[in-house]
């Protein structure tokens, strides 16, 4: 699992020690050795990031998401998704508008857990922050920029879960661009029988038909924004398992593997006296 090879959680740690780490073999907290191997690392730091990797067993014991989500970067919350798996929230909101100031939200759908609930404007949409409070990692296409502040604006005492792993920007890691349905058309991921065509253009149409009373028109919506939401799953366990594959996988670079080379020594110990 990814998070238990993580180590930029801990004071002091950042991208190259933790690669410098995996380099060396340390891809389990529980393989860090207990003394420096290295000439010319403290002792007190080495004891501190030892003593990091403990509170990190317990906070993981306690299945406590904040823990880490408070001290990874949001670029890296992602690597919570295995270990809470289970209270992984997949989430998707169609609105009339692209500004939380000039539109509102229609539906909202929330699928995790082997549930998945659509919320309604006029109905039940008030109740999706109780709902999304039972789970501990948040995964959205985009959501950082879109989903999340049109949620907020409209519901300001709302409380998300406490990591947040935006699906955009973790496909563009591994090379993946474009929007929702073209990375899922490109991977062959998802399913979208009997919604195929609608945008988010249509999506308000729909919303407005219903409006009218047209028959039909808001569970066809419904069921758009439940595929929006439902495909973010396979992707993000295709994100996640491509993200380990190369960050765990990677070939070791020479001048990390070479421990004789005087001038590796000295990169050695420039990385692990902090980053």
């Amino acid at each position: 699992m990814v998070l238990r090879a993580t180590f930029q959680h801990l004071p002091t740690v950042g991208p190259r020690t933790e690669a410098f780490l995996w380099s060396q073999g340390v891809r389990d907290w529980g393989m860090f050795p207990e003394s420096p191997p290295f000439r010319g690392v403290g002792r007190d730091r080495w004891d501190r990031i030892r003593a990091g990797l403990a509170e990190s067993e317990e906070a993981l014991r306690r299945r406590d998401a904040g823990y880490f989500a408070r001290r990874l970067p949001a670029s890296e919350h992602w690597r919570l998704y295995r270990e809470f798996q289970d209270r992984t929230a997949f989430l998707d909101i169609e609105t009339t508008g692209l500004s939380p100031y000039q539109g509102y939200i229609t539906v909202v759908t929330v699928h995790g857990g082997d549930v998945t609930r659509t919320f309604q404007q006029g109905e039940d949409l008030p109740e999706v922050g109780a709902f999304l409070s039972r789970y501990a990692l948040l995964v959205t296409f985009n959501g950082s920029l879109f989903d999340v502040p049109f949620l907020e604006a409209h519901f300001p005492e709302i409380r998300f879960p406490p990591a947040h792993a935006d699906l955009r920007f973790l496909l563009r890691r591994i090379g993946q661009r474009g929007g929702l349905k073209v990375i899922e058309k490109r991977l062959g991921m998802g399913h979208r029988d009997g919604v195929e065509g609608i945008d988010g253009l249509e999506a308000v149409r729909l919303w407005n038909a219903h409006l009218r009373g047209v028959p039909g028109a808001l569970e066809r919506l419904v069921e758009y924004n439940r595929a929006d939401t439902v495909n973010l799953e396979p992707l993000m366990r295709y994100a996640v398992g491509e993200m380990e594959r190369r960050l765990l996988h990677a070939e070791v670079p020479e001048m990390v593997a070479d421990s004789t080379s005087d001038a590796r020594l000295e990169w050695k110990h420039e990385i692990l006296r902090g980053d």
